[in-house]
């Protein structure tokens, strides 16, 4: 298993946000979140706590940093925070959960926080959520960290797409201020996709953009009915995402039959012939290596909504933070998650790292960062995928890929659309 953010936001998108984490040094945060103690051997009382972060989440200053202006305002705890690897990070979880030597507080994917629960072990915190101001989490960290109405989850960072544009070609197109709506986005992409300029590069497997364009219909990829999953594309809102989809991406020349890593299409943009990508802001810092010439030629802004008073929906890659049942200091760990989850830590966070920071209050502290600005904004809409444990197994040999390449070349939707929704159903169907 991989990172929530670079795996979950497809392998090109990974380079470009490994690209694009600033580390530059903020100064201390001594967060105010979190310092109070807990009930019962509060988060004063001498302990030892193990926090595992996964390899690359965090900068070792901002890691340095928290741990530093923690361990000062907690006298008598000490942090030992662990870098975990990903390759088996699944299995290793599962595993001390189920142990009587759980680490305190761990980070997990926000897609995979309905695996841990259902493998059990994991504390739930519904009654913490107003203490965590979580009214104000964003959707796509909150949503998945909360299985069958409990909270297990408490969002931490976030990830998601934007549209990187060429400023020069929307200039020479006379188009003076990027879309707001689907209607003025097909419009300006057609003007675009001119004179030898290709209006936007989408690979035919881009399929977190569909789902954004499914989610902003009222559909998903999949639906839980009863106690099963049950694949949706074959819904009619389903559909009409994959219709825009299919008018979207014949506007450029992007493959119909690979996604957005084959080729990078951080490449294709940094030739100057294409006006827009679909890519998380990382990206940017990916093409300007790839041609520094497109330095001052790059913008941003969200993935336009069906109105002009909402931005599209977009995937939210990321982690959020739980506790294992078999912590031994509940809740001195809660204190921790607390101030990792506090205004301080992500204020601090999304700085240096370039994140979305958990809650919509929050994405103004990005507001000197165009790219990660723009993300931000388009974080209030955003979703994750559907909340089985089991989802895994969907994205393994993922038949929603193979599912646009085929409407893309000529086959009938609905039929491919059943054929795919038969391979979700025997993969949500699976063991976890």
């Amino acid at each position: 298993m991989s990172s929530p953010v670079r795996s979950r936001l497809l392998p090109a998108a990974a380079l470009a946000l490994a690209a694009a984490l600033s580390l530059t040094a903020c100064g201390s945060s001594s967060d105010d979140d979190g310092k109070s103690p807990g009930s019962a051997g509060g988060s004063d009382s001498p302990a030892k706590l193990t926090v595992w972060f996964m390899q690359d989440s965090m900068s070792d200053a901002v890691v340095s940093r928290f741990k530093t202006g923690y361990e000062a305002a907690h006298k008598g705890v000490t942090l030992d925070i662990q870098i975990q690897q990903w390759d088996g990070i699944g299995q290793k979880i599962i595993s001390a959960l189920a142990s009587k030597d759980a680490p305190d507080v761990i980070e997990v994917g926000n897609t995979q926080v309905a695996q841990y629960a259902a493998s059990g072990g994991v504390t739930d915190l519904t009654e913490k959520v107003a203490d965590l101001q979580g009214s104000d989490w964003i959707p796509g960290l909150a949503d998945p960290g909360k299985i069958d109405g409990k909270q297990y989850g408490v969002p931490w960072y976030a990830a998601n797409r934007v549209v990187i544009y060429n400023k020069d070609l929307f200039a020479k197109a006379g188009i003076s201020a990027p879309p707001k709506t689907r209607e003025e986005w097909i419009q300006d992409t057609t003007k675009l996709n001119t004179g030898g300029n290709e209006g936007i590069y989408l690979p035919g497997q881009t399929w977190y953009a569909l789902a954004g364009f499914v989610w902003d219909e009222g559909g998903d990829l999949a639906v839980k009915d009863g106690d099963s999953w049950k694949g949706a594309l074959g819904t009619p809102q389903a559909q009409a995402g994959m219709a825009f989809y299919q008018q979207l991406q014949a506007l450029g020349k992007g493959p119909k039959d690979s996604d957005e890593a084959k080729p990078l299409q951080a490449d294709v943009f940094a030739k100057g012939r294409t006006a827009q990508i679909i890519s998380v802001p990382g990206g940017a810092a990916v093409i300007e290596q790839a041609n520094p010439a497109m330095k001052d030629k790059i913008g941003f802004f969200t993935i336009p909504g069906k109105t002009a008073d909402k931005p599209g929906a977009v995937f939210t890659g990321g982690s959020d933070l739980v506790i294992p049942a078999a912590s031994r200091h509940q809740d001195q760990a809660y204190q921790v998650v607390k101030a990792l989850a506090g205004t301080d830590f992500q204020t601090d966070m999304a700085k240096a790292m370039s994140y979305v920071p958990n809650r919509t209050s929050l994405g103004s502290v990005l507001a000197g960062n165009p790219g990660a600005s723009v993300m931000a904004a388009g974080a209030v809409n955003g979703h994750a995928t559907p909340n089985s444990p089991n989802w895994a197994a969907v994205e393994a040999n993922n038949p929603i890929k193979q599912y646009m390449t085929q409407v893309l070349t000529g086959a009938d939707p609905a039929a491919a659309a059943k054929t795919a929704d038969d391979a979700i159903d025997k993969a949500l169907a699976s063991a976890s």
